[in-house]
């Protein structure tokens, strides 16, 4: 794993500070709950728009269009669907199996127009982002990879999660300059390999230097009665030692894949990107964010978000092919005000956390 950017990258910045987004967050979440969750729609918007606003490269800074409009009305047409699948599923039972069924491949569409919307809704530098993948595309990489992935027994699942960040790279573009990804199978086999021998070697170690395995987790348990103490000890044991297994695992594999992700992709024009995030930094970031917020009743959520994305900012790099001022100017120049006004009348959130 790289211990630095590449020489000629530019890293991302993000230049928000915790005092200013605490006073947005909080805010946010009054009205939230003040309007029984109406205004969480608004709460969105002005969440994506200040770390899109606060996120720059050579000088340039990202921007979010959407409303909270659009954003309710999305939300509403789920929850109406919602209900009104419930109704029929109590008074006709058949229709409403058949109705699953239906729902289960519309699945893809939705999240094809996900993508689209928040795509649509993004900007760098006044230069919207646009998605052409296809419900097809989707219906494969969604519905089908995850049945496969099941049947060979999860084996497959670098493959499953390489095919999604596939489908969402490779059909997002940048005006019309058109993104790429060309990640090694192997690299993601790699990061679950690492992962799993982090896990194994946790639990093995674990279990000789302390005796603790599941049949004596399980023994605890029925032996409880007789000598709590002992029990509560070996099963607090038993969950700390899981904890340090498999936590650090995930973030083993999140930054390997990461690195991959980025280190791989081009933006057309020969502009390409870089990433060289660390698990054990990932780790301790998650790790001291989850316990000062915790302590703190979550009144430091704010710090804590604006600390991530700013190690994620400085750790993700943008080697330009040329002229940055250039490509913006010609992608400005194919763009248009009439289709940009456009997207933001015709679309609404269906809500899918895409």
């Amino acid at each position: 794993m790289p211990s630095s950017l590449p020489a000629d990258a530019t890293s991302f910045e993000f230049e928000g500070n915790a005092k200013e987004w605490f006073g947005i967050w909080i805010v946010n979440l009054l009205l939230s709950i003040l309007t029984i969750g109406i205004y969480s729609a608004w709460a969105k918007v002005r969440t994506k728009k200040y770390f899109h606003n606060n996120t720059y490269v050579e000088g340039r800074n990202f921007d979010y269009h959407a409303t909270g409009k659009q954003i309710l009305i999305g939300r509403l047409i789920v929850v109406a669907v919602v209900i009104i699948f419930q109704m029929i599923l109590t008074a006709l039972p058949t229709l409403g199996l058949i109705l699953i069924v239906a729902l289960i491949f519309a699945y893809p569409w939705l999240i094809v127009r996900s993508i689209q919307f928040n795509a649509r809704m993004t900007s760098f530098s006044n230069v919207r982002f646009g998605f052409t993948g296809t419900t097809g595309r989707a219906f494969l990489v969604f519905l089908l990879y995850p049945v496969l992935m099941v049947l060979t027994l999860y084996t497959t699942f670098p493959v499953l999660d390489r095919a999604v960040k596939r489908f969402s790279i490779n059909n997002h573009k940048l005006g019309q300059a058109r993104f790429t990804l060309n990640a090694r199978l192997g690299a993601f086999y790699w990061a679950l390999f690492v992962a799993i021998a982090w896990i194994l070697a946790v639990l093995v170690i674990g279990i000789f230097t302390t005796g603790v395995s599941f049949a004596a987790f399980f023994g605890a348990i029925e032996a409880a009665e007789n000598d709590p103490g002992a029990a509560l000890g070996l099963i607090g044991l038993f969950y700390l030692m899981f904890f340090v297994a498999f936590l650090p695992a995930g973030f083993i594999y999140q930054a390997l894949v990461r690195n991959e992700v980025y280190n791989t992709t081009t933006l057309e024009g020969g502009h390409r990107f870089a990433s060289n995030v660390t698990a054990p930094t990932l780790l301790w970031i998650a790790v001291s964010n989850m316990v000062v917020v915790v302590c703190t009743l979550f009144l430091m959520l704010p710090w804590a978000q604006t600390r991530m994305a700013r190690y994620l900012a400085s750790h993700t790099g943008f080697i330009p092919g040329g002229s940055l001022d250039d490509f913006i100017s010609d992608q400005q120049a194919k763009g248009s005000a009439i289709g940009d006004a456009y997207t933001d009348l015709e679309s609404v959130d269906v809500g899918l956390p895409i």
